[in-house]
């Protein structure tokens, strides 16, 4: 293992019960965990269809060359390989489905609502590394399932911005929560710089209970927010490409791009 690699944990850990893993040990996705499309009410599942591999017992997630971008109505050129734990939408036109990061969304294909692994808190941890690029985001975070349009909060353990300053050294990483449409929470994300190099592999983590959240990089605990939501949510597990202007420090993609993930898991607190 390189030096600069995090190792991994214990897969047991004291205090608490193991309830969903994927250590990506197969040459196929498991569809009894993970949905494979970005948001698909907001496009189509031909759109949003996640690129990826497997390769060495890790999933890689990849943008490729001749991936669309997912949603060209309402993100412009944004392309994404995602994979999530659930999906629910309104009906055809409505403004109802999940992270409705935009007032102009509608339905544009309904979803016939799974919910693969959608947890009421628990300790949820990733062991990933990412890339130093000035066109991509890799990210792992967490939403509200969003029956109904309050339950909608998003809890951040990680998200890595290439184009940011990073290396062999340091790294800043994007953690926190965001209420969207949550009116009991409040915008607490932050971007820190670290002392990794988050092209390596590290592990991210957070504590999610009824009295707060606590955030966790290398087993650190690097946060404590004191606000919670008080619903069930599910994984987001991605990587973007963000067209950028050369202006503003962007290049020619570099194609395929890849975010790579060892494994994931749940546990719940005994």
């Amino acid at each position: 293992m390189p030096e600069n690699d995090f190792p991994r944990n214990d897969e047991y850990k004291p205090g608490y019960t193991l309830v969903f893993a994927d250590d990506f040990d197969s040459e196929e996705l498991d569809r009894s965990k993970w949905f494979p499309f970005y948001l698909p009410q907001w496009s189509s599942r031909a759109r949003t269809a996640a690129h990826y591999r497997f390769e060495d017992s890790e999933l890689i997630l990849q943008i490729t060359e001749d991936q669309e971008p997912w949603s060209p109505e309402f993100d412009g050129g944004i392309k994404v390989s995602n994979l999530q734990t659930g999906v629910y939408s309104g009906p055809l036109g409505s403004e109802y489905g999940q992270h409705r990061f935009s007032k102009s969304l509608r339905v544009r294909e309904y979803q016939a609502t799974e919910r693969l692994f959608t947890p009421h808190y628990g300790y949820v941890e990733l062991r990933a590394k990412g890339l130093h690029s000035p066109n991509n985001v890799c990210a792992f975070w967490m939403i509200g399932f969003e029956d109904h349009p309050e339950r909608s909060a998003e809890i951040c353990p990680f998200e890595l911005k290439g184009w940011n300053e990073g290396g062999a050294t340091k790294s800043t990483i994007g953690f926190g929560l965001h209420p969207f449409g949550d009116p009991k929470i409040k915008d607490e994300f932050f971007e820190r710089e670290f002392p990794i190099d988050a092209s390596r592999f590290h592990i991210y983590a957070v504590d999610w209970t009824s009295e707060g959240v606590r955030f966790y990089i290398d087993n650190e605990l690097i946060h404590h927010s004191k606000q919670s939501p008080d619903y069930p949510m599910q994984l987001m597990l991605n990587i973007y490409e963000i067209p950028r202007p050369v202006s503003e420090g962007g290049q020619a993609p570099v194609y395929p791009s890849e975010f790579r993930v060892d494994y994931i898991r749940c546990y719940r607190k005994d």
